[in-house]
């Protein structure tokens, strides 16, 4: 069976859906026109000349697709990726498992690596400069240096945290740096499309619109919230997504006609009955809301300051006049 067949029947099943609802092709790969330049002249240069791709990073908010571009990558040189997380690489010996596991040419994916320990950032450092791995064995006066060589590979980092990257690992990506940046809603009624097709859903352009309005600007969210009305379609017997259908499970979604979740308005709402509009804290904002920090910096407040309604100053966070209006405050 083939791979497209394979996965639109798994859809269909509602098995991995996630999975099947990624891009197999360039083609098929919706916005992010620079990067993906970028990445053809990259790719093509190196198949050329026979060489492996240089380490590639990407950064970005959760859910623009950086996972998806590594696949994408790997499927355009024809090859392996073994992909972690840096949280999954807890200490030195994991990281050097799965380094000397790697095959000549293939792909490293390490998702969310500003979480890698500084132990194992380091014992990367030769690996991807060099291709070596250093490895210490003992302690004390007795201990040694083993130099492993490894086959050449392609490191390809990811993360929502820009700033809590290493200078020193984020200069050894000299295959470039790309940042993913949020998509047109246009874009996103195009991947929405090409997502109800994939699921064999019925759908009317007024509800794309609709659901692409209240998707974030992020394809993630935007085909989230398409299965979620795709179920609700289903649940009430009727037989597409029309417009009344998306605005009914959205609003029970607790989804406005912005995007803004129940946690955004009540993040919005606290800096402002609270704090009087701020400026205020992170950490206090957090311990209002019973909430963890890393949540708001990469869940709510990136599409807040995307659409205007929150700023980031150096004495805290505020709200603006647009947050007060839309909440009719």
């Amino acid at each position: 069976m083939q791979t497209k067949d394979k996965d639109s029947m798994e859809a269909k099943n509602g098995q991995f859906l996630d999975k099947t609802l990624r891009p197999y092709s360039w083609a098929e790969y919706i916005g992010q026109e620079n990067i993906k330049k970028n990445l053809h002249i990259l790719l093509t240069a190196a198949k050329e000349r026979g060489h492996i791709p240089e380490h590639v990073l990407f950064y970005g908010p959760p859910g623009l697709g950086k996972t998806t571009l590594a696949h994408l990558i790997s499927h355009e040189l024809n090859t392996q990726m073994k992909a972690t997380s840096g949280p999954a690489i807890e200490k030195v010996g994991d990281l050097a498992s799965i380094l000397t596991n790697l095959a000549e040419g293939d792909i490293l994916f390490i998702d969310e690596i500003h979480r890698l320990n500084n132990t194992v950032e380091e014992l990367l450092y030769p690996a991807m400069e060099s291709g070596s791995l250093d490895i210490i064995i003992g302690k004390g006066p007795s201990a040694r240096t083993i130099q492993l060589e490894l086959p050449p590979f392609t490191l390809i980092g990811a993360t929502t945290r820009m700033a809590l990257l290493s200078a020193p690992l984020r200069s050894r990506f000299s295959g470039g740096v790309y940042h993913l940046e949020f998509y047109s809603e246009k874009e996103i009624a195009e991947i929405i499309k090409r997502s109800a097709k994939l699921l064999d859903v019925g759908i009317d352009s007024k509800a794309i619109e609709e659901i692409s309005r209240r998707s974030r600007f992020t394809p993630r969210t935007a085909n989230h919230l398409l299965k979620r009305c795709r179920d609700y379609a289903q649940v009430h017997k009727r037989s597409e997504v029309d417009l009344e259908t998306a605005k009914e499970s959205l609003d029970l979604l607790g989804i406005d006609n912005l995007g803004l979740s129940h946690s955004d308005r009540k993040l919005l709402k606290t800096i402002i009955e609270k704090y009087k509009g701020g400026p205020v804290g992170l950490n206090t904002i957090a311990t209002s809301l019973s909430e963890d920090e890393g949540t708001i910096e990469d869940f709510n407040e990136p599409y807040l300051i995307q659409i205007g309604f929150l700023e980031r100053t150096y004495r805290g966070r505020k709200t603006t006049k647009h947050a007060l209006d839309h909440l009719g405050l």
